[in-house]
């Protein structure tokens, strides 16, 4: 069995080979990652464009009933009321009117707060603040090396072992 840079396991490595290797295994783990989450992103797509379609088809069939109700508006306002069948479809035509102004209505109010919202900017604000709190930050303080394991007696051992 053999470490990831070929070097037997169990061996003393030098520091640049123990180096490499993290190097190599972090970078096999982002590229791993990165695959992770594009195939996550993938199956996601897939989910929302069939519900999408879904409800691209629930509306259609909606459409294509709406003069079924109408005709039904209409024929059950002449039912109760035994008013001339024009003036029960102008009244069906009228609620009709209604409606489609109460969702135009809706949609305005909602397009405005859309425009004011500043949706992927509050993401970018964070993330570059979080970039700043990052860019400054301090390493950790090394603790005091113990006289067996000073500095020279370290690279002693990384020559002698490479």
């Amino acid at each position: 069995m053999s470490a990831p840079d070929g070097s037997p396991v169990g061996a003393e490595r030098s520091i640049g080979q123990l180096f490499a290797s993290a190097t190599t295994e972090l970078s096999a783990l982002v590229h791993d990652e990165i695959a992770l989450a594009k195939a996550q992103l993938k199956q996601d797509v897939k989910r929302g464009a069939t519900s999408g379609g879904a409800f691209s088809l629930a509306g259609a069939v909606l459409v294509f009933s709406l003069p079924m109700l109408n005709f039904a508006l209409a024929y059950g306002i002449r039912t109760w009321t035994h008013w001339n069948l024009a003036i029960c479809f102008v009244l069906s035509f009228a609620a009709n009117v209604l409606v489609a102004g109460l969702l135009a209505l809706t949609g305005v109010v909602f397009a405005k707060k859309a425009k004011k919202g500043r949706g992927p900017q509050k993401v970018a604000a964070s993330m570059k603040e979080s970039a700043n709190v990052l860019g400054k930050a301090k390493p950790h303080p090394r603790p005091e090396l113990s006289e067996h394991r000073t500095p020279a007696a370290i690279e002693a051992v990384a020559r002698s072992s490479s």
